[in-house]
């Protein structure tokens, strides 16, 4: 029997747990919930689920320092966390993204959007990305960079770099056409879907994070003014 892919729900708001809940199960997904981040990171520790769902506002331990905790820990630096809170402004948005979030769905959110955003983070985990659906090769070597599409694995210069799932998708879309210009637009339409909406802003704020973690190598990725990206060749 196939076996469920788990979401663990770590919200506060009865009403929006459920909702979440019903949607998600219905969906034919596995769904637990957790009331505070405290909570969640015990859940996640004791038993991983395939993908988090997180607000932002909780008591004690809040969504951010919950999303660093789990991109500081190397068993769960890759988990897929999609960020759910009532905060919609740039700002906030570009604050999620920046501490590892994959995704950010602000409430009120519309049931459909929020398990086809769920459904697709759960692809890009299990390497359905856009280019290996496509017949893209699962080892792309660029300079210094190794990406291994099957995997989910990159290396700069033999040593492992972990990447969140948006970082590694933004690489593997620009490494798989060094020298080619993607507009963030064609970024965001690549890396999440066309139905997602998000600004330019969390696009460099994904890139920033990239080089950063790229070192050295972070350097090949090149800005192209009033355009967007490119990975040179």
């Amino acid at each position: 029997m196939k076996i469920k892919p788990h979401i663990l729900i770590v919200e506060d708001d009865e009403n929006i747990q459920q909702l979440a809940g019903y949607n998600l199960t219905k969906a034919g997904l596995a769904v637990s919930h957790a009331e505070n981040g405290i909570e969640g990171l015990r859940r996640i520790k004791a038993e991983p689920p395939d993908l988090v769902l997180l607000d932002l506002m909780l008591p004690g331990m809040d969504g951010l320092e919950l999303c660093r905790a789990l991109r500081a820990a190397p068993e769960t630096a890759d988990l897929p966390i999609i960020m759910l809170t009532a905060k919609g402004e740039e700002n906030d948005i570009a604050t999620g993204l920046e501490q590892g979030a994959d995704d950010y769905i602000t409430k009120p959110f519309s049931p459909k959007i929020l398990v086809a955003r769920v459904k697709a983070a759960l692809r890009r985990k299990s390497g359905l990305a856009d280019g290996e659906e496509k017949g893209g090769a699962p080892l792309i070597v660029v300079h210094d960079i190794r990406i291994d599409a099957k995997r989910h694995e990159v290396a700069v210069a033999g040593e492992a770099v972990t990447l969140t799932l948006t970082e590694f998708g933004i690489l593997e879309l620009l490494a798989r056409r060094p020298g080619w210009v993607f507009s963030r637009q064609q970024i965001i339409d690549a890396v999440r879907g066309y139905e997602y909406v998000i600004t330019p802003r969390a696009v460099d704020v994904q890139v920033f994070g990239l080089r950063k973690k790229l070192g050295d190598a972070g350097q090949h990725i090149e800005t192209v003014r009033g355009i967007g990206y490119r990975l040179k060749g």
